[in-house]
């Protein structure tokens, strides 16, 4: 079980030291309490859809009830009135079927005689809420579960750095830099690497060969797959659609082909294998669900199950350009796996329900380089990590929150945000025309408006950034001016797992779920994930807690 934050009233999570830290030593912490808006404030905010929509199976069917009453008790009435007997009861009964058999062609005809205001009304209510509903067409999270590496597999960064050595390719200089990387990338000393590569710990020779990198993926797949069916009380044959991402292995067969295999999926599954999409890959595979689950036709609805992973085994760097080092010391083994379905009737039971997607790509030439597998001049495979990774992240991230605030954000902050547009612009215009004017001393004087950050705590309860490594959570703790709170569980899921690539976002959500107490998940609340990847991608998303 991963360790638990301390409280807020006992002062919060022990935050490892960084340059980007914006928080003073004397500054006093603050709890999501301070956050809290008036009731009034929040009912505006408020998506009735998805509200009637969690309760819509029961809606329905009490409606249809009703309806099949008040056809009863008309022809009741019509036939016998104030006198029921077991001829009677025959004589209803072949009426009502007559009747509920001609409904739809009945009630569209002009005669509307047949049928009393009550039933009209009633059907026209059932009608027109079943459009809506349909409309929004929800698409729900009913599990997921995440990899528990056993202890085996777990080693310190003294034993990382030894493990380093005994691979008897890299020189001093690598070795001190990537220890120094590892003392400040706020990883744990019991995180996760796969047994082949560990092996070389107890005299053996690290073993990187297909049999060995397919025997991790099965171990890290089956368990999450398993766990995850059982929670949502789903059985392999009811999988519609899966999709499983893993950027740097992909087998022939494919990751897909073996988990079918292994549970006994339906042979009409939809298989979906993608690779190349780094750790911003498991909210495209969500997305991509969504769309096929939306797609489908029907009042059943559909299950899918995506899965999120990357195998470490085949993929350890063995040459010594500082470009490739970064990724033997920040990622681990990890996985996650989610049970979705877009039927009203799991609604229920749903653990969360998806409200939005979004997802950028960066089309620059610094963007596509920015995460890039090749050789170094040595020749040896890794993927090499750019200088302007900080920098090309955080317009990829300004980009996707431009797009996603219109959908999330209350009118106060869109309207701020217009304010300054408008505010901008006009006083460029005023400067540019005192400088025709050569009024330099007057356009000199003009005040300069800033850009304005909409403050997304004020629709966002929890966030799950990306634990690519300290400084990119710091990095967003600043630009978002966030809370310690907000961050604690992409610090904590990066302490006890570290990197785990594309899954890292699903320890995160599963603390925040498990074992968060400075700002405990409660029904009704919203949850951001957002997550970076090659290419370079942007990827957020937004689940509502049910």
């Amino acid at each position: 079980m991963a360790p638990r934050a301390e409280s807020a009233s006992g002062g919060g999570m022990r935050r490892v030291d960084s340059d980007l830290s914006i928080q003073s030593e004397g500054e006093q912490a603050r709890s999501y309490k301070d956050y809290r808006y008036r009731r009034s404030h929040l009912i505006g905010m408020i998506n009735w859809t998805h509200v009637l929509g969690t309760h819509v199976p029961e809606l329905m069917i009490l409606g249809i009830l009703i309806l099949i009453g008040q056809i009863i008790r008309q022809v009741i009435d019509q036939v016998a009135p104030g006198n029921l007997s077991f001829e009677t009861i025959a004589i209803v009964t072949v009426a009502v079927k007559d009747l509920i058999v001609g409904f739809v062609k009945s009630i569209m005809e002009v005669d509307a005689n047949m049928f009393s205001p009550a039933v009209k009304v009633t059907a026209l209510v059932l009608f027109v809420a079943a459009w809506i509903i349909r409309m929004d067409n929800p698409v729900y999270l009913l599990s997921f579960a995440t990899f528990k590496a056993p202890d085996s597999w777990k080693i310190s960064h003294a034993q990382i750095i030894e493990m380093m050595k005994r691979q008897n390719c890299f020189t001093k200089e690598s070795l001190d830099f990537m220890s120094r990387i590892l003392e400040r990338s706020g990883t744990g000393q019991a995180t996760a690497w796969p047994p082949g590569i560990v092996q070389c710990l107890e005299g053996k020779k690290a073993d990187r060969s297909i049999e060995t990198s397919r025997k991790e993926a099965e171990i890290i797949l089956f368990d999450i797959v398993d766990k995850a069916l059982k929670k949502a009380k789903v059985h392999p044959k009811e999988i519609d659609v899966l999709v499983i991402n893993c950027s740097l292995f992909s087998p022939t067969p494919s990751l897909c082909a073996m988990v079918a295999s292994k549970f006994g999926m339906r042979s009409d599954v939809s298989t979906y294998n993608l690779g190349g999409m780094g750790c911003s890959a498991s909210l495209i595979s969500i997305d991509l669900a969504k769309k096929l689950l939306q797609a489908k036709t029907g009042f059943r609805g559909g299950k899918a199950l995506v899965v999120s992973t990357e195998i470490i085994t085949p993929n350890l760097y063995h040459g010594n350009d500082k470009g490739f080092l970064i990724q033997n010391t920040l990622f681990r083994c990890g996985g996650a796996a989610m049970v979705l379905s877009n039927s009203w009737f799991d609604g229920r039971r749903a653990w969360y329900k998806l409200l939005h997607t979004i997802r950028v790509q960066g089309s620059e030439h610094a963007s596509y380089e920015c995460v890039f597998e090749t050789e170094d001049e040595a020749g040896e495979r890794g993927v090499r990590l750019s200088k302007d990774i900080v920098k090309v992240a955080g317009k990829c991230m300004e980009k996707n929150l431009t797009m996603l605030g219109p959908l999330i954000l209350p009118i106060t902050e869109q309207l701020k945000v217009v304010f300054s547009l408008v505010a901008r612009f006009i006083t460029k215009f005023f400067v540019k025309a005192l400088r025709s004017s050569k009024s330099d001393s007057m356009a000199a004087k003009v005040p300069v408006v800033k850009p304005y950050v909409p403050d997304f705590k004020t629709c966002i309860d929890h966030f799950c950034i990306h634990a690519g490594g300290r400084a990119v959570i710091d990095g967003i703790e600043k630009n978002m001016k966030l809370e310690l709170f907000h961050t604690e569980a992409s610090r904590m899921a990066l302490m006890n797992y570290g990197n785990t690539s594309s899954s890292s976002i699903w320890y995160e959500l599963e603390y925040i779920q498990e074992h968060q107490k400075s700002n405990p998940l409660k029904k009704g609340d919203r949850i951001l994930q957002v997550a970076f990847g090659s290419g370079f991608k942007c990827t957020s998303g937004v689940w509502l807690k049910l």
